[in-house]
């Protein structure tokens, strides 16, 4: 099996977090590899992986990134493949991460999500790829789906609760 999607992070440390996108990938049965790789530490590392990518069959690159946040957009520099960075909380409220990743030069684009965001970067490579796949699109489907079931479900047990005001 090869994987589609790439979750890269800086380090291990960034692990707590990305780890939410390995399970939303295993739940909906898309390959995908993990590593860490980082753009101050493992420069010509991370520049083989960036260049070989589109060759390997990635079709998307989830890079989680903390403090100076460069890997994304490092990798973003020297692979076709869309990349969606993740801004870990390692500094300042991850604020520092988040402008670094999304304050890209022109030619140069990573989308990026919220702070700690590695949940929805997963979704975003899903939707990403099942434009082109029937089947990654039904199971995203079903997925959006159980989104909104647990919400109704939700407002039935509110719906339950009493207080003395509570007009609902």
């Amino acid at each position: 099996m090869m994987p589609k999607v790439s979750i890269i992070m800086g380090s291990t440390s960034d692990l707590k977090v990305m780890e939410k996108a390995a399970a939303f990938f295993d739940s909906m049965e898309i390959p995908f590899e993990i590593n860490a790789l980082s753009a101050h530490r493992t420069p010509d590392e991370v520049e083989s992986f960036a260049k070989q990518a589109a060759d390997r069959g990635i079709k998307v690159i989830i890079a989680g990134a903390g403090m100076a946040a460069h890997l994304p957009g490092v990798i973003a520099a020297m692979t076709p493949v869309p990349v969606i960075g993740v801004p870990i909380k390692a500094s300042l409220d991850g604020l520092d991460a988040l402008l670094a990743i999304v304050q890209m030069p022109p030619g140069i684009p990573v989308a990026t999500v919220a702070i700690d965001g590695a949940l929805n970067a997963a979704i975003l490579a899903c939707q990403m790829m099942a434009t082109g796949d029937r089947d990654m699109f039904n199971r995203l489907l079903v997925y959006k789906h159980d989104l909104k079931s647990k919400i109704v479900s939700a407002n039935q047990e509110l719906a339950l609760l009493k207080y003395k005001f509570k007009t609902n």
